[in-house]
């Protein structure tokens, strides 16, 4: 799997991981706390960015979870991925829904909230 991202030249003090069909079920079921599934692809300009600048940003989240899009297409089709990035939110093991953002730290705190506030599904 690809090395955690650097922002900035440090490392990100977000949690990160990179899942694929074969692990993030298990993986998301067990993790504690509010991770952000981020569905990335390798030719995507805006995907470049959001690895550039999530790991470095102040969210309200405890890691990121990473998810090539290219090479996972059954993730891709449960979560009903229709554009890059796109970014879910797993708390404690239960789905809150997509996280419809910009990608600057206010907004997607403000959406990761907004989420929150939901009824909570079980994992697509």
């Amino acid at each position: 799997m690809p090395p955690a991202p650097v922002f900035a030249g440090r490392e990100s003090v977000l949690e990160q991981e990179w899942l694929d069909d074969g692990t993030a079920d298990r993986f998301l079921l067990d993790a504690a706390g509010a991770t952000l599934v981020v569905f990335v692809a390798p030719d995507c300009g805006n995907c470049r960015l959001a690895r550039e600048r999530l790991p470095g940003m102040n969210l309200p989240v405890r890691r990121l979870a990473w998810i090539d899009a290219a090479d996972n297409r059954g993730l891709v089709e449960r979560y009903e991925v229709f554009h890059l990035p796109s970014l879910y939110l797993v708390r404690d093991g239960v789905f809150y829904g997509a996280v419809n953002a910009k990608l600057e730290a206010a907004d997607i705190g403000r959406q990761v909230a907004l989420a929150l506030q939901s009824y909570p599904a079980e994992l697509p």
